[in-house]
């Protein structure tokens, strides 16, 4: 059985997974609009993944005795300038989303929830791939700068750029 701070912070991770798929369509959206096909399809995959995550959670939180809670979610501001921003900030949200399940970890630990601190792991790695990702890309683009010819093979080594697939809903 869940407790209700445990819950609650669940509740809240399940928003932000649900926010961070929105944030990546928004961006595969804009990127499909520029011509950008390799940066979208990388994109709806991770806006796909993202929404896995949070079904993950869901389904943890109602198999635990708890209730899933599903919110009212914030339109995604994003700044489409450059390429380089909207990687920008990609990478500073996954740091964002690693600080928030390192908090769930913490939540759990001190309540001494070790089904959850169990469950969280698998997020805690995740997260380190995702992270890692993201900056390997953020990288190449500061490497690159606003040489279009290396966008454009950038965007097609894109379509190849897949995170390690996990079986994640069961």
């Amino acid at each position: 059985m869940l407790s209700d701070k445990m819950q609650a912070a669940l509740n809240e991770q399940i928003r932000m997974e649900a926010e961070s798929s929105q944030i990546y369509l928004a961006m595969a959206s804009w990127a499909e609009i520029k011509g950008f096909e390799g940066i979208a399809l990388f994109m709806f995959r991770q806006s796909d993944e993202e929404r896995l995550h949070m079904l993950k959670l869901l389904k943890y939180v109602n198999q635990r005795g708890g209730e899933a809670v599903i919110s009212a979610l914030e339109e995604p501001k994003l700044d489409y300038s450059s390429i380089r921003a909207l990687f920008r900030q990609l990478y500073e949200h996954e740091v964002k989303v690693s600080a928030s399940i390192n908090e769930l970890v913490d939540i759990a630990l001190t309540s001494k929830d070790y089904a959850t601190h169990n469950f969280l792991q698998w997020y805690v790695s995740e997260q380190i791939e995702e992270e890692a990702s993201a900056k390997v890309i953020l990288d190449k683009i500061d490497l690159i700068g606003d040489d279009k010819g290396g966008l454009y093979l950038f965007d097609n080594d894109m379509k190849n750029f897949t995170a390690t697939s996990h079986d994640i809903v069961q």
